[in-house]
């Protein structure tokens, strides 16, 4: 689930660099802080590279996994509710991240396939960080407008950071005269995850 695109590592690195012989817990401790270092460029996207050469997949799961939960309504709701649930938003964040990607390939983008959902999956941390601000707000009791307005800035201050992260990383890889073709279906992707946080009833 992780791997590094830009340059292959030689025989000796390879043997210098041997995990398999290190402790679980090493290993563990190494990739939490290696997907802290991608949530950190995420929120703060200066060194677009990092994020595209050390790309994994662990943080987007992390981030869907948590997604999902907080969307799906309770067991006793399920019946009378028409809110997705767990299996129907985790296969909506992983489906379409894969369309985004195979648009961006087809486009004529340079980065891989792993390396886009990468980009798109860790830049979901602005919606689900808006998810729990909105979850918060809702347990405020009764929903009068004014914090119906606050949940939609809210959703839309996610949804705003996370086009701006994606775009930020994943533009540069976009030939200049079909950057907006590429940028239009990841504006659709977070829209969509955004209007799923914002129409989560209480």
């Amino acid at each position: 689930l992780e791997g590094d695109i830009a340059t292959a590592a030689t025989p000796q690195e390879e043997r210098e660099f041997n995990t398999l012989d290190e402790p679980v817990l090493t290993t563990i401790v190494r990739d939490l802080k290696a997907i802290g270092v991608k949530f950190a460029h995420v929120l703060y996207p200066k060194q677009k590279n990092t994020i595209l050469r050390d790309w994994d997949l662990w943080g987007p799961l992390i981030l869907c996994v948590f997604l999902a939960m907080m969307l799906q309504q309770p067991e006793d709701e399920k019946i009378h509710s028409g809110a997705p649930q767990f299996a129907q938003i985790f296969v909506l964040v992983w489906l379409g991240a894969g369309v985004v990607t195979l648009n961006c390939r087809l486009l004529g983008g340079t980065i891989s396939f792993f390396q886009s959902v990468c980009v798109l999956g860790y830049c979901l941390l602005a919606p689900c960080a808006a998810l729990v601000i909105c979850r918060l707000i809702l347990l405020a009791g009764n929903q009068t407008v004014a914090l119906f307005i606050l949940r939609f800035f809210v959703t839309m201050l996610g949804f705003g950071w996370a086009v701006f992260a994606s775009t930020a990383f994943l533009a540069d890889s976009q030939p200049t005269s079909k950057k907006a073709l590429a940028v239009y279906p990841i504006c659709l992707f977070y829209f969509v995850i955004s209007w799923l946080i914002l129409a989560r009833s209480p």
